[in-house]
Order: C-alpha cells, then structure tokens, then sequence
C-alpha cells in the first residue's frame, strides 16, 4: 500500500504462493547493534572464559514448519562482533522451510558465535514468525484481488522489522507510522467536527499522503465518499454491511479503496476478501506473535588458531 523503505538492497521472497521484492530497512544496522549493546554491554564475562584462538563451527535448524526471515539481520549480527565468521546459508529469505530443516551454518572465533546466538536467533525466531504468521493469512488471499495489510501494532522498536518480515511472507505495509499516511479516526472526526471536514484539512495540510477514514457505517462511508477521501476503512462490518459498502463505492462517481479491519481471523479472511474489498488489515500478525523455535548446535576445536 505504502512504498515505506528506501534501501540499497532487495530481498527476493520465495514464499508460495505470493513472491514479492521486499527492502531491506535502511535501519538494520542500528536496530543489530541496539540488540547486541542490550545483551552485550560491555562485553561477553561467560564467553571471556574461553581461549581467544579458539575456534567453533555451528549449525541452526527450525524444529518447526516455517517461512523464513532475517538473514540480513543474522549477517549483520555476526559482522558486528567478529567480521572473521563465516556462514554458509542453506535457505533463502523468503523461502518454505520444513521442521528440522538446516537453515544455515557458521564458523569463526568461538567467542563471536558464542556472544552472537542469542541476538542472531531472536533476530531470526522473530521475524519467520512474523512472515509466516502473514504468509498464512496471504495465502488465504490467494486468487482475489484483496490486498493482506499490517498495522502499527508492533513490538516497540522493531517496527520496521516486522513490517519488513510481513512483506517477505505476502502481506503489504499499512502505514510505517503517524509520519506518512492520515488515517482519520472518531476522535479526529469530532475534534474537526465531521468527516468533510476533517479530510478537508487532511488534503490542506498533507497533499502528497493518502488520506484514510475509519467509517462505522454506510452513511459514514458516503461521507467520507463525499469529502473524496482516498480510502475507507470499513470498522468491524458485518458481511452483509461489507457487501453493501462494496455496492455503494462501486456505484460513486469517484470510488475509494476499501479497507476491511476489526476482528478478522484465518477463518473469515477469506468470506471477506470475496466481498470486494481492496484491502485487509490484520493486527495479529505482529501483535500476536509467536516465535519460530529454532535450535543452535555447537562444535568447538581445541587449539586451532583464529
């Protein structure tokens, strides 16, 4: 919906059954070394205890079916601590992989894998679960021309992870934040004192941005219709009242995308899609999180130098 990241490099997602081209956020760098000063401070005490010279191998698998997502963020992991580790990736981003499947496998100073795990894995665990949280709701999509939106429900600082992670698993971004997009609200509304309003001053004051409105009804529609808003965000509708919605759009003489939100699971997804709505935002999929359980096993090599 919204072309949020500018980014040198791009991911080519592989997720049946919706590939796609996502950035990389232009932020990856940073959000690695605010996790690791996190977990780090001022350095590894357990990991202190081993012998410089030694040197380790590893190896990750996913005890669990998932998309996965994070590469980028587990190299830039390992490239801060110890740009001597190598890994060898066994995937791709964007890619099905199956229960117990090796994603990838590292080498270096024992120290660096060793201090890395945690922030490389949450790195990891996060973001697959993200994409394959949205990758399954977009495959419910498939076939229509309904679009699968996030939200800005998102974990605190790594919002432009997740919604990156979204769009490796098939969905689209929603707006990044309150900085790039209007999206006009109840309260909005009464503070401007109606949705003509309100959507007047959104197109003075912010021209370049679309202009949203959350409408709890038909005659809300047909006002923000009226004001020609850019998109309507149709407020836990019912069925019948989405269809109706579709109908009067359709029928105006300057349509607006419509945006289904509010109370939508894997279940509905679909009965909502084949209404005719544009979009389908879903909040689940980076609020309700479940990480991807990954596993990480160690070999170590006594005396060899690093």
């Amino acid at each position: 919906m919204h072309d949020w990241a500018v980014a040198r490099i791009a991911v080519l997602t592989r997720g049946d059954p919706l590939p796609r081209w996502a950035p990389v956020p232009p932020d990856l760098p940073q959000q690695v070394a605010r996790a690791l000063a996190e977990d780090v401070g001022g350095g590894d005490l357990t990991a202190s205890l081993i012998p410089a010279e030694r040197r380790g191998r590893a190896a990750v698998i996913t005890r669990e079916a998932a998309i996965v997502c994070g590469i980028p963020y587990v190299d830039s992991t390992f490239a801060q601590l110890d740009a001597r580790v190598r890994i060898e990736w066994r995937v791709a981003e964007g890619e099905s992989a199956s229960a117990n499947q090796l994603l990838f496998k590292l080498e270096g100073p024992a120290r660096a894998l060793l201090t890395g795990e945690r922030t490389a894995l949450n790195f990891l665990q996060l973001l697959s679960g993200t994409a394959t949280a949205a990758h399954s709701y977009a495959a419910l999509l498939h076939g229509t021309s309904c679009r699968l939106l996030d939200t800005r429900k998102t974990i605190p600082g790594l919002r432009t992870a997740q919604k990156y992670a979204v769009r490796v698993g098939g969905g689209d971004n929603h707006r990044m934040g309150l900085f790039d997009g209007i999206l006009i609200k109840e309260n909005h509304i009464v503070a401007a004192g109606s949705i003509a309003g309100a959507v007047a001053a959104a197109k003075r004051t912010a021209s370049a941005v679309p202009v949203e409105v959350e409408v709890e009804d038909l005659d809300q529609l047909r006002q923000a219709i009226d004001a020609r808003a850019d998109i309507a965000m149709l407020d836990n509708f019912s069925l019948s009242a989405m269809r109706a919605a579709v109908a009067i759009n359709t029928g105006a003489q300057k349509p607006l995308k419509l945006e289904a939100s509010g109370g939508i699971t894997a279940v509905t997804v679909r009965e909502i899609a084949e209404t005719g709505v544009d979009f389908i935002s879903v909040g689940s999929i980076t609020k309700h999180l479940r990480a991807t359980d990954l596993s990480m096993r160690f070999e170590f090599e006594p005396g060899e130098e690093a």
